[in-house]
C-alpha cells in the first residue's frame, strides 16, 4: 500500500489558528495544477511498485480548484501510479464553496471522500477563528453534499477555544452528530508561534483555556460519540465502524507515501523529504523540469521513535510482536519494560500482544509519548 498527499496551498484568507504553508489564492491556478501534473510525472518511481491506495487533497483550501482541474489531477495520478480501482480519494472542502453544482460535479471526478472544516456551529467562534463561511452555510453544505450523493464524510471541529464552554462545545456536537456524517475529526486548538492567535498570545491579548475545562471538553466528546456509534481511533478521530480515514490511518501506520505540492512531505521508510514551502520557486521549478526537496535519512533510533510517536496516538497502540521483528530486542525490551509504570498507573493498558493508552492517559499523551521516546543515535 501507499498514499499519495496533494496540497494545495492557497486560500482566500488567513485563519487565525493556521500554520499550514499556505498564500492567498490567485485568480487562475492552471500554471499550478500543470506544476503537480509536472512534478508528479517526475516523481512516478518514488513510490516503487507500491499500489496506492489513498490520495487526499489537503490545503491550504483545495475547493478552490474547479472540479475539471481536480478530475484532471487524479486522471494523471491514475495513468502515472499503479493506483487501486477503489482507492479512497478525499477533497477537503471550504463550507462556502460549496454548490449544487459544484458537489455534482464533484461527484463525477472519482472524490469519494469529503473532509469538510466547520471548526464550530458557533458564529461567534467562527469570527473569531476568522473563518470564511457561518454556520447556516455549513449546514447547508453538507446537505448539499448528501444530496450528491457523497456518503462518506467527515467535518473538523475545533475545542479548546478561548472562552468556549463545556456547554457550548457538547451543543457543537451533537449539533454535528443531527447529520448523516460518518466520521468527525475534533482537534484540541493549540496555539503555534506566527500565528495570529501566536501574535495575540505574545501581545496578552489572547489566553489559553484552563486545564481542567480542557478535560471536561474531552471528556464531553468521548462521551457523545460513543453514544452515537462512533469508535475512537485515533486521539482526534471518531468514525463508524468502516469509515476511517484510510489515508491518515496509513500515516499513522507508517505506510509509505508521495506528497505533491510546496511544503508537501513524502516518506518511504527508510527517509523522509520535503518540498520547498514557495509557490514561485514550485512554479519555477516545474518549468525548470526539476522540483528541489530537503531530505533526512533516518536512522533506526529515529524510525523508532516515529513509530512510537504514531502508534500510541491510535487504539492500536504498539504492536509488539512488529516491533521485536523490526528494532529487535532492544527496541522490545526497552518498550516492555518502561511500559510497566503507565500500566500499574492506569495509563496504558495490554491488549494481547499490543500496548495503547486509557483515556487518561490521552490526556497526557503528549507526556507519555516524550517518555517512549529513546536517546541516543541508532
Amino acid at each position: 500500500m501507499a498514499g499519495i498527499y496533494i496540497h494545495i496551498p492557497y486560500c482566500r484568507k488567513l485563519c487565525s489558528y493556521c500554520d499550514f504553508y499556505h498564500v492567498i489564492a490567485p485568480g487562475n491556478t492552471d500554471a499550478f495544477v500543470s506544476a503537480l501534473l509536472k512534478e508528479a510525472e517526475l516523481r512516478k518511481d518514488y513510490l516503487g511498485k507500491e499500489e496506492v491506495s489513498t490520495i487526499y487533497f489537503g490545503g491550504g483550501t483545495p475547493s478552490l480548484l474547479s472540479a475539471s482541474d481536480l478530475s484532471g489531477i487524479i486522471k494523471a495520478l491514475r495513468a502515472t501510479f499503479s493506483v487501486e480501482e477503489d482507492c479512497e480519494i478525499t477533497a477537503e472542502l471550504n463550507p462556502d464553496d460549496v454548490t449544487g453544482d459544484y458537489a455534482s460535479a464533484l461527484a463525477d471526478t472519482g472524490i469519494n471522500r469529503i473532509s469538510m472544516g466547520v471548526q464550530s456551529w458557533k458564529d461567534s467562534h467562527l469570527k473569531m477563528l476568522n473563518r470564511r463561511h457561518n454556520s447556516a452555510q455549513a449546514a447547508n453544505a453538507l446537505e448539499t453534499l448528501f444530496r450528491a450523493g457523497f456518503e462518506n464524510v467527515t467535518i473538523d471541529l475545533i475545542y479548546g477555544l478561548p472562552g468556549m464552554t463545556t456547554s457550548e462545545w457538547a451543543s457543537n456536537i451533537d449539533f454535528s452528530l443531527s447529520f448523516a456524517i460518518r466520521h468527525l475529526s475534533a482537534y484540541h486548538l493549540t496555539i503555534e508561534a506566527g500565528t495570529v492567535f501566536g501574535k495575540m498570545r505574545e501581545k496578552g491579548l489572547l489566553s489559553e483555556i484552563e486545564e481542567e475545562e480542557s478535560t471536561a471538553q474531552f471528556n464531553t466528546l468521548l462521551e457523545k460519540t460513543e453514544d452515537a456509534g462512533f469508535i475512537h481511533y485515533e486521539i482526534s478521530n471518531f468514525g463508524k465502524p468502516g469509515y476511517f480515514s484510510l489515508h491518515n490511518s496509513n500515516y499513522w501506520k507508517q505506510v509509505p507515501y508521495l506528497g505533491l505540492g510546496p511544503s508537501a512531505h513524502s516518506y518511504n521508510g527508510y527517509s523522509r523529504q520535503w518540498n520547498l514551502k514557495d509557490v514561485k520557486k514550485y512554479l519555477g521549478s516545474a518549468r525548470k523540469g526539476n522540483f528541489p526537496f530537503e531530505l533526512e535519512e533516518l536512522n533506526s533510533r529515529t524510525r523508532f521513535n516515529e513509530y512510537i510517536m504514531t502508534s500510541l496516538r491510535t487504539m492500536w497502540g504498539i504492536d509488539l510482536e512488529y516491533v521485536e521483528r523490526v528494532f529487535e530486542k532492544e527496541g522490545y525490551d526497552y518498550i516492555v519494560n518502561l511500559s510497566g509504570k503507565f500500566r500499574e498507573y492506569g495509563l496504558m493498558r495490554q491488549e494481547k500482544k499490543n500496548l495503547v493508552l486509557t483515556n487518561q492517559g490521552i490526556l497526557i499523551s503528549d507526556n507519555i509519548i516524550s517518555e517512549f521516546m529513546m536517546p541516543g543515535e541508532g
